[in-house]
């Protein structure tokens, strides 16, 4: 019995042993199969880290304003007699452009006129008689007292009819015409528009931090939608000398000059102020750029030799970069990057730290200083 015992024991030692045994070996193959099989390198578009040069600046966006600029419009109401302009005519400070029909106030200018004229006749004649005692003192204060009165009244009438007329009040283009022949104007009635054009002024807002670095006389560069490849050239004429209590920036003014009447009145522009002397940096497209809470990175393609056939293995190492400024699609590096890297500009979703990668440059994200959107979008 016990020799049956121990032979069953045995038995069941082996059996086990080799279910155990099998399932170790089956690990350890699998191990070294998957050590041994290599990931497929990871398809990449790069470019190398140039330096070029960059020009320190203040970023803004402003809007356009005339120099001079009103809404005409008469104090008096009436019906419209002439029109001395027409839509987009370039006029002189004081041209008559409007007249409302002013026949009554013409002939009660006449009539105080005439009535003032015989003051001065009665003035005159008991002028010359006081001095033979023919007319009293009181007659005289009488006669020059309504001598001033009639005159005053003629004064006050020609008043009232030269508001009947619609002068420029500073040279300038006119707008579209908003009323028509024979209407009725009430007092206030907006008329025409008087844009003074050349110069304009551009107002923009630079944060308060930013003060010290803005002066009168400092030069402007500023951009329009409406000519995307023109940049207009100005400088600053007047600072705000209080910060806005709201958003802590400060309100300044440049003047543009603008003789080809190109920059309108109410239109926005981007403004440049450069702030010091241009610097060489590296230079990276932003889609080059992971950014994350604990750090920017980049993607750097090394090269490690041959591999299986014969072509040059690229792996990608990560490393923490410090960014500067951006215009438009690209970025300053200041740290992490030496000039001439190859450095991952898209794809860096698919790698990790070690990653071997293919470089396809077929279709490359966009990398423009001045990046402009089509008129047709």
């Amino acid at each position: 019995m016990t020799k049956r015992m121990v032979i069953m024991l045995a038995a069941v030692a082996i059996v086990f042993g080799g279910v155990f045994g099998f399932q170790a070996f089956k690990a350890a193959m699998i191990k070294k199969f998957m050590s041994t099989m290599a990931q497929p390198p990871q398809t990449v578009t790069a470019g190398k880290a140039d330096v070029s040069e960059w020009q320190p600046k203040i970023t803004a966006v402003g809007s356009l304003r005339a120099v001079n600029g009103a809404d005409l419009s008469l104090e008096v109401s009436g019906v419209v007699d002439t029109f001395a302009f027409s839509s987009g005519d370039d006029v002189d400070a004081g041209a008559i452009l409007l007249k409302l029909r002013a026949e009554d106030d013409m002939a009660k200018l006449e009539s105080l006129q005439a009535t003032a004229d015989l003051y001065t006749i009665t003035y005159d004649r008991d002028l010359k008689q006081i001095k033979l005692q023919a007319v009293s003192q009181a007659t005289l204060d009488t006669d020059a007292a309504n001598l001033k009165n009639a005159k005053a009244q003629v004064a006050q009438q020609q008043a009232i009819l030269e508001k009947k007329y619609l002068r420029a009040p500073f040279a300038g283009h006119l707008g579209l015409r908003q009323v028509d022949l024979g209407q009725y104007l009430a007092a206030g009635t907006v008329i025409v528009t008087l844009q003074a054009l050349d110069p304009v002024f551009l107002d923009f807002f630079v944060p308060q931090q930013a003060v010290d670095q803005v002066r009168l006389g400092q030069s402007i560069a500023a951009k329009v939608d409406a000519y995307p490849d023109q940049i207009f050239t100005g400088e600053i004429s007047a600072i705000n000398p209080k910060v806005d209590a709201s958003s802590r920036n400060v309100q300044v003014r440049a003047k543009l000059k603008n003789a080809d009447h190109k920059l309108i009145p109410g239109m926005y522009a981007t403004v440049d102020i450069p702030t010091g002397a241009p610097q060489n940096l590296i230079t990276l497209p932003q889609t080059a750029i992971t950014f994350s809470p604990y750090g920017d990175t980049v993607y750097i393609v090394d090269s490690k030799g041959a591999g299986a056939d014969g072509k040059p293995q690229l792996i990608a190492r990560q490393s923490f970069v410090t960014t500067g400024s951006t215009r438009g699609d690209q970025v300053a590096v200041l740290k992490g990057v030496s000039e001439g890297d190859m450095i991952v500009t898209s794809g860096q979703l698919k790698l990790h730290n070690g990653s071997t990668v293919l470089i396809d440059n077929s279709v490359t994200p966009t990398a423009d200083a001045s990046p402009s959107v089509p008129l047709d979008r």
